[in-house]
């Protein structure tokens, strides 16, 4: 079967931090190795890169399928991918995956969409593609029907990723201030259960094979390894081992991984540990400066520990990356809160989110405030967008109060020189230009609010 795998482009109208980091597609990578395994021929385009059209490339082969992945903002591109396929050749199948499809099925439900993988989305499609072209749905549990009972998760247990694939592409792949980063995932899901999080209703949480990890890893031609893991700081042991098999196998790479503040807390030697052996910086959910706030997100945190992780980060020389969301009741005065928190750390790189309420979480569907963004409006539910009315201010004004604290914070002239200095010219013109970018989106968004 000739089949072509397509990451989707995000919508112009999303704020998002593609701005700053383009991660490789690691889900179509093993996307691509397990159908070629079962002899398929696969192609795999990226089209947040591409300039061409997509009906370029489906000029290039007779392809039997086409098959795309999407987080909720990109799920109109997507339908509108699929039509464009349709219209070209109508028996072209298509079919649509990835987490969000894992989770919330009901919104790929489209005449131009054949399959919707809603379960083990990559063995899923395998079986589709082996039994074509006599497809039999009832046969096939991954495969999204209104009312099918869904079947188990299994992960684990694929082949590694095709990163060959992606060859042409990789040079661009980046994260923030880490040029020609790959990708890797040494766990799925996440033991935690916070309220807010899209990422524990995919699955419950397992880990891979170590040894396994490490073979991947040594496959791995670039210098700078972003792990994708919800949370990398689980377990002592597992690190050790982790650790004990760089050292072993002569592995030498930047990583970027990951974790909660209460582990770093509690395991600065580890932290110490990790950074020797390459770790230069961790993504921390800090989440909020208020205990009442992390309390309700069910974070089982409180601020305490989240100063005492960053400042452990920090005093070790590694770079904390962490997530800020505010909440519908916020007045001035709590951005102010935010402003001060944030700068009293040495180097501040904050992403500030308003509280979104994502479809298919338990904070969607217990959601006690006016949701004022249309569901099938996919691009604005991007957690950058204000989805719902604030309960003590404008919109406009939320806004301007988020973008207050990015200019007072991660984007103030000592952060800007900080980058300069420690990540090089060219760096610094990349990131500078996402934040020019998302800046202007703001500024649209506080003269002239959705």
């Amino acid at each position: 079967m000739k089949i072509l795998l397509v990451r989707p482009n995000t919508p112009k109208r999303s704020i998002n931090l593609q701005s700053f980091m383009i991660c490789e597609p690691l889900d179509l990578e093993y996307t691509a190795s397990s159908l070629q395994a079962n002899n398929h021929e696969v192609d795999l385009i990226d089209m947040i890169l591409e300039k061409r059209p997509l009906v370029y490339f489906l000029k290039q082969k007779n392809y039997d399928m086409v098959c795309m992945t999407a987080y909720i903002t990109t799920v109109g591109v997507l339908k509108d991918y699929a039509k464009i396929v349709k219209e070209y050749n109508k028996n072209i199948i298509v079919c649509a995956g990835g987490v969000h499809a894992e989770v919330v099925p009901c919104d790929f439900v489209d005449p131009n969409i054949d399959y919707i993988l809603w379960a083990n989305g990559v063995k899923t499609l395998v079986r589709i593609a082996n039994s074509f072209p006599h497809i039999d749905i009832d046969a096939i549990p991954g495969i999204y029907i209104e009312n099918r009972a869904k079947p188990q998760i299994v992960n684990g247990d694929l082949p590694f990723p095709d990163r060959a694939i992606t060859k042409k592409y990789r040079d661009n792949y980046n994260y923030i201030y880490h040029n020609k980063c790959a990708t890797i995932k040494t766990s799925f899901g996440c033991p935690y259960k916070c309220k807010f999080c899209f990422c524990t209703q995919i699955c419950d949480y397992c880990v891979r094979n170590i040894d396994q990890v490490l073979d991947e890893l040594e496959m791995i031609e670039e210098k700078n390894v972003f792990i994708v893991d919800d949370d990398f700081l689980v377990s002592r042991e597992r690190l050790l081992k982790f650790v004990e098999g760089l050292e072993r196998r002569g592995i030498n790479k930047h990583y970027i991984a990951f974790g909660r503040a209460d582990f770093i807390a509690a395991n600065e030697d580890m932290i110490v540990l990790l950074h020797r052996h390459g770790f230069d910086a961790f993504f921390v959910g800090i989440e909020s400066f208020k205990n009442s706030e992390l309390s309700d997100y069910t974070k089982k945190t409180n601020v305490e520990i989240n100063v005492k992780a960053v400042n452990i980060l920090e005093r070790n020389g590694l770079q904390c990356y962490s997530g800020l969301i505010v909440g519908e009741d916020w007045v001035k005065e709590d951005f102010d809160t935010l402003i001060n928190h944030l700068n009293a750390f040495e180097h501040p790189l904050v992403n500030v989110q308003p509280i979104t309420p994502m479809p298919g979480t338990p904070l969607y569907d217990e959601y006690g405030y006016e949701i004022t963004e249309k569901r099938e409006n996919y691009a604005c539910w991007d957690m950058a967008h204000v989805v719902f009315k604030p309960l003590k201010m404008s919109k406009r004004l939320y806004y301007y109060h988020i973008v207050r604290t990015y200019l007072k914070t991660s984007a103030n002239a000592k952060q800007r020189k900080f980058i300069k200095s420690c990540y090089g010219k060219k760096v610094y013109r990349r990131v500078r230009r996402g934040a020019a970018k998302i800046f202007f989106q703001y500024l649209r968004l506080i003269i002239c609010p959705d």
